[in-house]
């Protein structure tokens, strides 16, 4: 039980990466604070994740991408369990298209589910965390923006946004017992991505479980002195 105490806030928390993330850091002895918006998303999370009446999880309406509904849920977390140790940016989406054929909206789309709650959370997590003197924030990017390549360029910029904050951040609470990583996923395999490539060789993808177990390793004390990375799977 290596997290045994720990609270942990995982965003995207009802995706398929979440759920095995939630279920991992739990596994692991931690409390896990989801934010979730559909109505349908709370049961269906406690129950896909064999958590129903878990008083370590705390599920909540909250828009991560929205600090005026996002900071009275960390706020809540911080009630209920009295600090913050962990923090798992998983929320995210993509888009394909290149330059000229991704508008505006798909443009703004990307930015906002992939870059912009990740600041978004980080904001509202990290003065419990200096506060406290201990802190783990794990972004979830991807390897496919390494380097940075066309096609889905919204995502590209994105993504590639999640890896320089991560790094930056890193060197920003460098001292502060706070650690920043990142965790870069090869295509997942997930039912969004077999839905969506369905005679692709899934041979090669990778299994949320391993992501997870990377989150998890990240989140824990056998990481204090990592910081700054960019684990690719």
């Amino acid at each position: 039980m290596e997290l045994d105490g720990h609270v942990a806030i995982v965003t995207g928390g009802s995706g398929a990466l979440g759920q095995a993330v939630t279920r991992r850091l739990l596994a692991g002895g931690a409390s896990v604070c989801v934010p979730w918006i559909v109505d349908a998303e709370a049961s269906r999370l406690r129950v896909s994740m064999g958590t129903e009446g878990d008083k370590r999880v705390y599920l909540a309406r909250a828009d991560v991408a929205d600090p005026a509904s996002f900071d009275p849920f960390v706020r809540e977390a911080l009630a209920r369990f009295g600090r913050l140790d962990i923090l798992v940016n998983g929320v995210g989406g993509f888009e394909g298209g290149d330059l000229v054929s991704t508008p505006p909206d798909a443009w703004a789309r990307m930015l906002t589910m992939n870059l912009t709650t990740t600041y978004v959370a980080c904001h509202a997590v990290l003065p419990s965390m200096v506060k406290s003197g201990r802190g783990r924030v794990v972004n979830i990017a991807s390897r496919a923006v390494v380097p940075p390549r066309g096609g889905f360029i919204g995502y590209t910029v994105a993504k590639s946004g999640v890896i320089a904050l991560t790094q930056a951040l890193a060197e920003e609470v460098r001292g502060a017992g706070i650690t920043v990583n990142a965790v870069l996923p090869s295509t997942m395999d997930t039912p969004a991505n077999r839905h969506a490539m369905p005679d692709a060789d899934r041979s090669q993808w990778v299994p949320v479980e391993s992501v997870a177990e990377a989150v998890a390793f990240l989140a824990g004390d056998g990481a204090r002195h990592v910081t700054g990375a960019l684990v690719t799977i």
